[in-house]
């Protein structure tokens, strides 16, 4: 693998698309340190320090984890990438279920640009929204935590403050997003899933810190530390294998004769992953999650069950399982559809061997398709919960359990398996070895 790596710098092109990467994540994490105008920094800190520990804190997290930190300093990149992800899962699920996009998305790369297109829009839209919601709140931090009424964060509150917020971080959210789209064209990988990635590892200094701190305080002993690492690595290996597992359904194409050409029939397979859905369903899960432990803190007649939607309780851990299981089948079904499959490929004159076309063939994938999805969806389950076990059980910070699990180390572990794909290619391409020695890397699609 080292050979690998080295064998990038032989190459121009390839170690031009690389240093490109590099410089253009650099600049953004640049960016991730510019302060928004107009913000007592010291008030801010105790005011986020405060929603980490309470309500909410479980998806603040989760926001700040995705800006690399920008959240919570409250940059200029506060927003990060999320309103262009969560635009994009938006004209996901309305290209399934609105006719006219549903045709557009079928019309090949030019109704692919015109939803890219239309993805910016309501990328700008949301970052609007977002953006005039956070400087409504920074005007009134009593919105976010009582303790704070009467607390000025903002030096020179009003509508010359919402417009410059707005503006200022409408305006990032679109340069990142270019960012993104200049990594994807003239770098490597997928830009936008790399700058995500880059946000998540940029948190690990600060866990290894505080890892650090807790072993020079005696806080943690060795036998827990060797455990620690051997978890670490059985856990990764567990996400690479579940995100590259699939399961393929044989399919036979016959011989067809169009005009004087005779195609002869070929034997292929249809890959259908395991886990279709990757994170989405974790980060859908969190999201629900907020609104009930939101009603029953500040509602005083539930005040008493607060503490049973706390991360961590029993209850929050159990409607957090249902939930990623419910939101795995439900986005599993909008994104495969079977019956689309199976009518495809019985105008292309394929057929899945012993199945017979059509109705029995879309049949035959529903039904593989929903017991893969159980496991996937299951593993998930195991993933999510993992690191609030290992922040309860072996008593170290949150900031180090994430990484044993959860949304970080999927995303984590795909971005790099699909980034060293298109490596190996470029360097199988021109007659180098790859990153193994045996076989060839998969990427998630």
């Amino acid at each position: 693998m080292i050979k690998a790596f080295a064998n990038i710098f032989k190459i121009p092109d390839l170690k031009k698309k690389v240093f490109v990467t590099l410089t253009l994540l650099a600049i953004y994490r640049i960016g991730c340190y510019v302060p928004t105008p107009g913000i007592n920094t010291q008030a801010l800190a105790g005011l986020m320090e405060e929603i980490s520990r309470g309500v909410g804190g479980a998806l603040f997290g989760l926001i700040d984890m995705f800006s690399g930190g920008a959240m919570g300093q409250m940059t200029i990149f506060a927003l990060g990438i999320m309103p262009y992800i969560s635009a994009s899962i938006i004209m996901q699920l309305l290209t399934s279920v609105v006719p006219a996009l549903e045709k557009l998305a079928k019309e090949g790369e030019s109704g692919r640009k015109k939803i890219n297109q239309y993805t910016r829009y309501g990328t700008v839209l949301l970052s609007l929204i977002q953006s005039f919601g956070i400087s409504t709140m920074l005007m009134n931090p009593e919105m976010l935590h009582p303790a704070f009424k009467g607390v000025a964060i903002v030096s020179e509150p009003g509508w010359g403050f919402r417009l410059m917020t707005m503006l200022t971080m409408t305006a990032a959210v679109t340069f990142i997003m270019w960012l993104g789209e200049q990594i994807s064209e003239r770098g490597i990988g997928n830009g936008i899933s790399l700058i995500i990635t880059a946000n998540i590892i940029s948190r690990m200094p600060t866990a290894a810190r505080q890892l650090s701190s807790m072993i020079q305080l005696k806080q943690i002993d060795f036998l827990t530390l060797i455990f620690m690492a051997a978890m670490l690595i059985f856990v990764i290996v567990g996400v690479i294998l579940i995100t590259q597992g699939q399961r393929k359904i044989p399919v036979q194409y016959a011989k067809r004769i169009i005009g004087r050409k005779v195609y002869s029939g070929q034997a292929t397979y249809i890959p259908l992953r395991v886990n279709l859905a990757g994170v989405i369903p974790i980060i859908f899960a969190q999201s629900v999650l907020m609104f009930p432990a939101m009603v029953t803190r500040w509602v005083p007649v539930l005040q008493g069950f607060s503490a049973l939607l706390d991360r961590g309780g029993f209850l929050y851990n159990l409607f957090y399982a249902v939930l990623i299981l419910f939101f795995c089948y439900f986005y599993t079904a909008i994104v495969f559809n079977p019956v689309d499959v199976a009518d495809n490929m019985k105008k292309y004159g394929g057929f899945v061997p012993g199945v017979r076309p059509g109705k029995s063939t879309a049949e035959h994938f529903y039904y593989i398709m929903n017991r893969i999805t159980l496991a996937g969806a299951l593993f998930l389950v195991v993933i999510a919960v993992t690191p609030t076990l290992v922040y309860i059980w072996l008593k170290v910070p949150y900031s180090v359990a994430e990484f044993f699990g959860g949304t970080g180390l999927l995303i984590i572990v795909g971005v790099m398996l699909d980034t060293m794909k298109q490596i190996e290619s470029h360097l199988v391409m021109r007659h180098y070895d790859g990153f193994m020695k045996k076989g060839r890397l998969r990427g998630r699609r």
